[in-house]
């Protein structure tokens, strides 16, 4: 009997019975296994399988660009200045003589590393606000929420714009000013998350056995929150990419000589006619990450919330 119990499927502890999360978690593996001869494009992998080559271009540019470029991105030849597209310059050259693929390649690593660690820290902080607020209720989520509300009443550009100038122009300030826009969004989502687990019969029944309430949280409620927090944080990152670029183009986010995406835009503005690749190429890339990611977010509701 004992070592029924013990490798019962669903990984209880000794004695226990599968809860209603165990049970909603094997009925989507089963949902999954029926599926499994229903077309791609109805389960979500084709969404995944292109979101994650689109998205691996990218990320493998911007990671490259680390260690090779082409060209020196920040070397100005006036000689070679606003060449069309060629062998030597796949993107052509600017109207300083730069090369555009390999701005376009270090532009890929800085503003994915603004996005990812924005997002990392909203969804680090607002993982915390809202599983507490969530659990706890009461006072607490009355202030918190409130804080939230009163964040999200004022334009997104004028905190970032408020958040930027008190810690003055530099190359990540724009960090901080993103996560404050995107704790509420995440926070809502795990709170909602958490009051409808936290009165359920699993989480009662492991309160009975003695279970502390940072284990519920984290063990027992969180896993149940993760699939659509994680469709949440994709779809989020897609918006901190267009956000950074959108800060970067009015002059607050990643400053010169490095070059971000929203930047080169920005100088690609006044020469759009006569060099029309110096914007396609940033404006390219943005597009093929943003197209990416809302392939993979919606890749993740088909497979794993549908």
């Amino acid at each position: 009997m004992a070592k029924a119990v013990n490798t019962n499927a669903a990984g209880m502890k000794w004695g226990r019975q599968p809860n209603a999360a165990d049970k909603a978690r094997a009925e989507r593996q089963n949902r999954r296994m029926k599926d499994s001869t229903i077309s791609p494009w109805v389960t979500g992998d084709a969404e995944l399988r292109i979101g994650f080559v689109l998205v691996g271009i990218v990320l493998f540019l911007g990671l490259l660009s680390i260690f090779y470029t082409p060209h020196d991105v920040y070397e100005m030849d006036t000689t070679i200045r606003s060449q069309a597209p060629s062998l030597q310059h796949f993107f052509g050259t600017d109207n300083y003589g730069r090369d555009i693929f390999s701005r376009a390649m270090v532009g890929a690593r800085f503003t994915l590393l603004v996005s990812g660690s924005t997002v990392l820290l909203a969804t680090a902080v607002s993982i915390i606000l809202g599983l507490v607020c969530g659990y706890v209720g009461g006072l607490l989520d009355e202030i918190v929420m409130r804080v939230i509300d009163a964040i999200n009443s004022f334009p997104s550009i004028l905190i970032a714009l408020v958040m930027v100038s008190i810690l003055n122009y530099g190359k990540l300030t724009i960090i901080p000013a993103l996560v404050i826009m995107f704790i509420p969004s995440f926070t809502r989502i795990v709170r909602t998350g958490t009051l409808q687990y936290k009165n359920a019969e699993f989480v009662l029944s492991n309160k009975v056995f003695g279970d502390s309430d940072l284990r519920i949280l984290f063990v027992h409620i969180l896993p149940n929150i993760y699939p659509l927090l994680l469709s949440s944080i994709v779809i989020g990152l897609s918006n901190a990419i267009l956000a950074e670029s959108s800060m970067s183009y009015l002059g607050l986010g990643i400053q010169p000589p490095i070059p971000s995406w929203g930047r080169m835009l920005k100088e690609a503005q006044d020469i759009i006619f006569s060099t029309p690749w110096a914007a396609i190429a940033p404006g390219m890339m943005i597009v093929l990450t943003i197209v990416g990611l809302n392939c993979i977010g919606e890749g993740i509701r088909k497979k794993y919330l549908s």
